[in-house]
C-alpha cells in the first residue's frame, strides 16, 4: 500500500534527521560552538528550544512529553 511507502520514508527521513543532529552535537563539543563548516551552534539551539518549552509551564511539560512518546513509538 502506498501509505505504508510513505510512512516507511518519513520514518527513515526522521532517522537520519535525528543522526544529523547527533552528530552535529558531537561536531560542537569537539570543535567548539558553532562548529566551522556547519556554521550553526545546534547546542544553542537546543537549549533555547528546552528553555522556552520550559517557560510554557505545564503546556512545555505535555510538548516534550508528546515529543518523547513519538521518538519511542517509532519502530
Amino acid at each position: 500500500m502506498w501509505v505504508d511507502t510513505i510512512k516507511g520514508w518519513l520514518k527513515d527521513i526522521a532517522e537520519v534527521g535525528l543522526l544529523i543532529i547527533a552528530a552535529a552535537v558531537v561536531l560542537e563539543v569537539i570543535f567548539g560552538s558553532p562548529v566551522p563548516f556547519i556554521g550553526y551552534g545546534i547546542t544553542d539551539n537546543i537549549t533555547a528550544l528546552t528553555r522556552e518549552l520550559g517557560s510554557q509551564g505545564i503546556v512545555g511539560i505535555i510538548a516534550i512529553g508528546i515529543i518523547v512518546w513519538l521518538y519511542l513509538r517509532r519502530s
